[in-house]
């Protein structure tokens, strides 16, 4: 089903195992994916935008058709500048659905040619957040099985530092 390009926001604050698992399923069924770091003013984040989008960058080098990029504005003007179909939306849990649903509606109405689309968790991640990486980092736990390897080193050097 590939069929132009679609983004896939968040805050990315790091990026988990979590993420990259949509971000595979997601890339294999569209031409273009393109994974966008977006601005939260609701959230306090660990790494700057442009950190954030050097670890996805690293963690997505061997997928052609994924693209990085950082945005700070509205999601919808986001996905109609890059004339996207579709915006990917991750889901791990009905509670996510709740806020989720809400934000595609809001989506919809401010840009009515995008469509979003929900993909599940695999289950091994369902549990899984940047949140709890960055607490269990911060308190010298292992988050090896939580985030790419080739970044791990990077996400415990800032967090020990933080924490």
């Amino acid at each position: 089903m590939k069929n132009g390009t679609v983004v896939y926001p968040g805050s990315f604050d790091p990026i988990t195992m979590g993420h990259l698992d949509v971000i595979c399923r997601a890339a294999a069924m569209f031409d273009e994916l393109i994974v966008v770091v977006m601005s939260n003013p609701n959230k306090f984040c660990s790494f700057t935008p442009e950190e954030r989008v050097e670890m996805i960058r690293q963690s997505v080098q061997t997928l052609p058709n994924v693209k990085v990029d950082y945005y700070n504005g509205l999601l919808a003007e986001y996905a109609r500048q890059c004339n996207a179909s579709a915006i990917i939306k991750g889901l791990r849990a009905m509670s996510d659905f709740e806020y989720e649903f809400q934000m595609a509606l809001a989506n919809k109405k401010l840009n009515p040619d995008v469509e979003t689309l929900f993909l599940t968790t695999s289950t091994q991640n369902m549990y899984l957040s940047s949140s709890m990486v960055k607490q269990i980092a911060s308190m010298n736990g292992d988050i090896s099985d939580f985030v790419p390897p080739i970044i791990h080193d990077t996400i415990l050097r800032r967090l020990k530092q933080n924490g």
